[in-house]
């Protein structure tokens, strides 16, 4: 039985112009347990350091996490500045809606939803193929000239995606407890690597190598190009903290709980990142080549086995980090599953009738966790075609989730922010230069993320962020043109009723006057 608080909640997300389907079981403990998981620091961070030992060595994994962290965390106070007057599972494309103007809405929440919609499964698909490229790395702790061929890769892949899936469906009751587990689980870990490495390790690094050394050789680009070339290893990250806003409808008050997990999890992710790194590079063998010319393609398995003396115990270490990334399959699954069917609940995907059902057994959008799983499915069969197509997948997530973030923090401040002004979690007279500084880097990110990691270019490393990003454009342009345009209104109530929504939330009463002033005011801004 809902207690008054999710009562209190429902009729609020009503007022949104939303019933409420799913059960709100979740605690902010659990959301931030679950942004934690997606970010999944030690994992991306692990995966994805091919790229920063071309592009600038431990000055651009040290300094270029931190740097990144500190941009994530305003883009995050943005987005749950937003968060806390529109706590809906729609997430950025609800609220690109509700802060434009009546005629641009449609259009800025279609746009939205669908870049968020595509981030949220590309960023699913990098994580769970990069496990199950991890887990088939393991061999080479034992046997250095294993290469996994393709069908060993897809099939890997697939067999965690099933785990993944299986648990979200019919497991979905206990989700509260493994995105706790998860918090726990990913903090020992990093406690253990620690340890383990600056232990055993027979010959550490210098201080200096670990937070001064820049070398770009490898790269091709310019010496200072290199380290923003390099960032893609933090930003890709540092990018699923938006991704949670989609769980508004399964927790108590939230419009509190949610932004303040939003922000959190980054802090929490930016300090284990940055306690994961520091070992690692401390223990970086002398010959960084036999890391860049490791079979497998991912050198983190060789480091823990260097550092320990043995496979045994690089296995040992590589299994924590396992454990992190199934976390983290699990919880982007999720996250992509609620996003698919808030987009679906207002028909904007073909076929939205059966992606936006709930299976009232299970509790669950199970529809739409299929749609999801068997989308990244598919695309994870790319990697027949080509290597380098399928990792521009992970600059295609970073690009996704970036631009979906940034869009309603930009149409926000465009409109003289004057919705979050009553927002629980406000930035105050700081809100608009912390916006402004979310675009810039947002647009910078754009850029960069379409360039490929290392110089000359040739099919194999070719960077096609930019052709698979163009590739789900078309899709939408041609389902915008053929269906959504005359149908596809954005979300089913005006700004008005959503306002008023947000007095339910707070316990505070609309006053009558200010509501007519309000009313007034939009029917002086154009349409």
């Amino acid at each position: 039985m809902r207690n008054s608080v999710d009562g209190n909640a429902d009729e609020a997300l009503a007022a949104l112009g939303y019933k409420s389907e799913l059960p709100r079981n979740l605690s902010m403990l659990s959301i931030l347990g679950l942004s934690f998981a997606i970010m999944a620091a030690p994992y991306g961070l692990s995966t994805t350091l091919y790229i920063t030992l071309d592009d600038g060595l431990s000055v651009t994994i040290i300094w270029g996490w931190v740097f990144v962290t500190l941009i994530s965390i305003a883009i995050a106070s943005s987005l749950a500045e937003i968060c806390a007057v529109y706590p809906t599972a729609g997430g950025v494309y609800y609220w690109s809606a509700m802060l434009s103007t009546r005629r641009w809405a449609p259009l800025m929440s279609f746009i939205d939803g669908w870049l968020t919609l595509v981030g949220n499964w590309t960023v699913t698909l990098s994580i769970i193929f990069g496990g199950g490229q991890l887990i088939l790395s393991a061999i080479t702790l034992w046997n250095e000239d294993f290469v996994a061929n393709e069908w060993q890769t897809v099939l890997m892949f697939w067999a965690v995606l099933l785990v993944c899936v299986l648990v979200n469906v019919f497991f979905s009751r206990y989700l509260d407890l493994i995105n706790k587990i998860c918090i726990f689980w990913t903090a020992a870990s990093v406690i253990i690597i620690l340890i383990t490495l600056l232990t055993m390790a027979k010959n550490l690094r210098t201080g200096e190598f670990v937070f001064a050394e820049y070398d770009a050789s490898q790269s091709g680009w310019p010496e200072g190009w290199a380290f923003f070339v390099g960032l893609l290893q933090a930003a890709y990250t540092l990018t699923g903290y938006g991704m949670v806003a989609a769980m508004c409808e399964e927790v108590q008050n939230p419009h509190r709980e949610v932004p303040k997990a939003i922000v959190l999890s980054v802090v929490a992710a930016g300090i284990t990142g940055l306690l994961y790194l520091i070992p690692v590079l401390f223990v970086l063998p002398e010959d960084i080549d036999a890391l860049r010319n490791v079979a497998s393609g991912q050198p983190i398995g060789t480091v823990f086995k260097m550092a320990t003396g043995s496979a045994s115990g690089g296995f040992g270490l590589l299994f924590l980090i396992l454990g992190i990334m199934m976390f983290a399959g699990i919880g982007s699954l999720t996250a992509a599953s609620r996003c698919t069917y808030a987009f679906a609940r207002d028909g904007a995907i073909p076929g939205f009738k059966l992606w936006r059902r709930v299976n009232k057994k299970l509790d669950v959008p199970v529809w739409a966790i299929i749609l999801s799983a068997a989308v990244d499915a598919l695309l994870g069969l790319i990697y027949f075609g080509s290597t380098a197509a399928f990792n521009s997948f992970t600059g295609v997530a970073t690009i996704c989730l970036s631009t979906s973030y940034g869009l309603p923090i930009l149409i926000s401040m465009l409109r003289g922010r004057q919705d979050v002004k009553r927002s629980s979690f406000s930035l105050g007279p700081f809100g608009f230069i912390v916006n402004a500084i979310t675009i810039c880097w947002i647009v910078l990110a754009v850029v960069l993320f379409c360039m490929p990691y290392t110089l000359p270019v040739d099919p194999s490393s070719m960077n096609y962020a930019s052709v698979v990003f163009a590739g789900f454009a078309f899709i939408s342009i041609v389902w915008y043109f053929a269906y959504a345009r005359k149908h596809f209104t954005g979300p089913p109530v005006s700004k008005e009723e959503a306002a008023a929504a947000t007095g339910i939330m707070t316990g505070a009463a609309v006053d009558p006057e200010r509501k007519l002033s309000e009313t007034a005011e939009m029917k002086k801004t154009p349409t």
